[in-house]
C-alpha cells in the first residue's frame, strides 16, 4: 500500500505569490511618496508601528518626519507641519480604506501629541530645577558687547547665556547664547506659544513682541516698555495670541524684523499676520544695508521709534 504525498496546491503559492507582491507593492508606494514629498529615501517595514526619520532640512535628529505602513495602505507626515499623506495597495481604495487611514493618522497624532506633552513637562520641571543654580549673566559676555544691550534678567553657565522661556505662568524652556552667536532651545522643550519677558507690563503702555532676545533687549531699553521675545518668526502668531488672551485690554506692537535681503521677506510677513490676528499694530525697520532688526537699526546709532 502507497502512501499518499501531499504537495502544496497550485493555488496556496499563488495566493502566497501575490501577498508578497502586494506587500512589496505598497511599500514602493509609500517610499515613492516620502521621497516625493520630503526627499527622503527610506526603506518602509509594513509592521503597523509607527517610524521617524529626520527631515533633511531640519537639525540633526530632528525625527520630524514619520511612517506607519500596513499590508493595504500606509501613512507618513511632518509633525511638524502637521501634514499627512496617505498611499493605498489598490488605485482605486473604498471610502473604508481611506477612513482607516484617517483613523490612523489621528491615532498616531494622539500618540505623539502624549509623548511630545510628557516631555515638555519633564524639561519644565528640569529647567525650574536648575535655573536658580545658575549665576547672573556677564554685561562682559562677548554676544552682549556684540550686541550692545544690557544682560536684564539672563543667566550664565560655561560660557553660555541662558535666556529663561515662559508660558506665561512659568519657566518652561530656557536657550542658550554661544559668544559667537549660537543658539538652542533644550532638547524635547516647549517653545511654541512661549516667550521671554524683559520689563514690567504697564497699564496703559505698549506691551511689545520682537522676534530674537537682543532685539527685544534693544527695544526695552529705547523705549522702556515691556517686550516679548517670541525667538522666532514662526512663534510671532502663537505668541501674540496668548499675551492678548492674558491681557486683552494692553495695546500691543509686533516690532518684526526686516528681512528684505530674503524672498517673501519671513519677518515682516509673519510679523503682520501675528498683528492682524489680534488686532495690534506692526512695525519694522526701514530698508537699510546691513539693517534686518531693531538692533542692527541702534548699533548702527539710529534712534530706535515706534
Amino acid at each position: 500500500m502507497h502512501r499518499a504525498i501531499k504537495t502544496p496546491s497550485l493555488g496556496g503559492a499563488w495566493a502566497l505569490s501575490k501577498i508578497v507582491s502586494d506587500q512589496i507593492a505598497i511599500e514602493s508606494k509609500l517610499a515613492e511618496s516620502i521621497i516625493a514629498h520630503y526627499g527622503l529615501s527610506v526603506s518602509p517595514i509594513a509592521d503597523g508601528e509607527i517610524h521617524r526619520h529626520d527631515h533633511p532640512d531640519g537639525r540633526k535628529s530632528n525625527k520630524r518626519l514619520w511612517y506607519v505602513l500596513h499590508h493595504d495602505f500606509g501613512v507618513h507626515g511632518d509633525w511638524s507641519t502637521g501634514e499627512q499623506h496617505s498611499v493605498f495597495a489598490s488605485d482605486t481604495p473604498d471610502p473604508k480604506a481611506a477612513e482607516k487611514a484617517k483613523k490612523e493618522y489621528d491615532k498616531r497624532r494622539a500618540e505623539r501629541q502624549a509623548e511630545r506633552e510628557r516631555g515638555y513637562a519633564l524639561v519644565a520641571s528640569q529647567t525650574r530645577q536648575e535655573w536658580p543654580l545658575l549665576a547672573s549673566a556677564s554685561p562682559t559676555h562677548a554676544y552682549l558687547a556684540a550686541k550692545g544691550v544690557r544682560p536684564h534678567n539672563l543667566r550664565q553657565m560655561r560660557g553660555l547665556l541662558v535666556v529663561p522661556l515662559t508660558d506665561g505662568q512659568r519657566l518652561v524652556n530656557w536657550q542658550t547664547i554661544a559668544a559667537d552667536g549660537a543658539k538652542y532651545f533644550k532638547t524635547g522643550g516647549k517653545v511654541k506659544g512661549c516667550y521671554s519677558p524683559i520689563g514690567s507690563i504697564e497699564p496703559h503702555q505698549p506691551l511689545l513682541i520682537a522676534e530674537g532676545w537682543a532685539t527685544a533687549a534693544t527695544l526695552h531699553e529705547a523705549t522702556g516698555y515691556a517686550v516679548a521675545a517670541a525667538m522666532n518668526a514662526g512663534n510671532l502668531l502663537p505668541v501674540a495670541k496668548s499675551l492678548r488672551e492674558r491681557y486683552p485690554r494692553q495695546p500691543i506692537i509686533v516690532c518684526a524684523d526686516n528681512d528684505h535681503g530674503t524672498a517673501g521677506n519671513p519677518g515682516v510677513t509673519k510679523g503682520k499676520v501675528a498683528a492682524s490676528a489680534i488686532g495690534a499694530r506692526c512695525v519694522w525697520p526701514e530698508t537699510l544695508d546691513g539693517v534686518t532688526d531693531f538692533n542692527d537699526l541702534a548699533r548702527l546709532g539710529s534712534e530706535v521709534t515706534l
